[in-house]
């Protein structure tokens, strides 16, 4: 398998610079997966400029997507920035390893959001009716489906470039579920 550097700020050009630079004032680290984006000179910034987009979903809404969709793809580094990201928000572990299964019974929104999600990806874009029948139950509409849709998809993104790198995790490793997803 060919071996993918983390590229360091001198590696990457004046544009990735900057970007590099307004990330360290704002997080405080590239994260690496960040970094790898820009092996393709404009994907960092594509990708930000997606992650980054206007949204009908809260914060905590859109770590319940990223958590589902990275424990279905299996992706370790997606799981331990979103475990990081989804604490931030005010999730318990307890409340994020629930909903990394797909389920979130200390909130029925988030609960029928965590199902709908991890029955689209599951099925491959064709969630099950029962699941986007009580995701629009629970008082989603559809500008909040497409804006799921688009998140589904962004995660998968990163979710895509890990699994191709495999580069080194640099957030605290993510707990393994007792019972996997699939």
């Amino acid at each position: 398998m060919e071996t993918f550097n983390v590229p360091t700020r001198d590696q990457v050009s004046a544009d990735n610079q900057a970007i590099f630079d307004n990330l360290k004032s704002q997080v405080g680290f590239v994260p690496n997966l960040y970094a790898t984006y820009t092996h393709s000179e404009n994907g960092l910034a594509d990708y930000l400029a997606l992650a980054n987009r206007k949204t009908t979903l809260s914060g905590k809404e859109k770590e319940v997507i990223n958590l589902v969709v990275s424990e279905v793809n299996g992706c370790a580094y997606c799981k331990a920035a979103h475990t990081a990201i989804g604490k931030m928000n005010g999730f318990t572990e307890d409340q994020i390893l629930e909903i990394r299964g797909g389920e979130a019974s200390f909130d029925a929104k988030l609960d029928a959001l965590a199902k709908y999600v991890k029955s689209a990806v599951l099925n491959r874009s064709k969630p099950e009716n029962s699941a986007l029948e009580a995701f629009f139950e629970a008082g989603y509409n559809k500008e909040n489906l497409v804006d799921t849709i688009i998140l589904i998809g962004d995660k998968t993104i990163s979710n895509f470039l890990y699994g191709s790198t495999e580069i080194p995790v640099d957030f605290p490793a993510a707990q393994e579920l007792e019972v996997t997803v699939v």
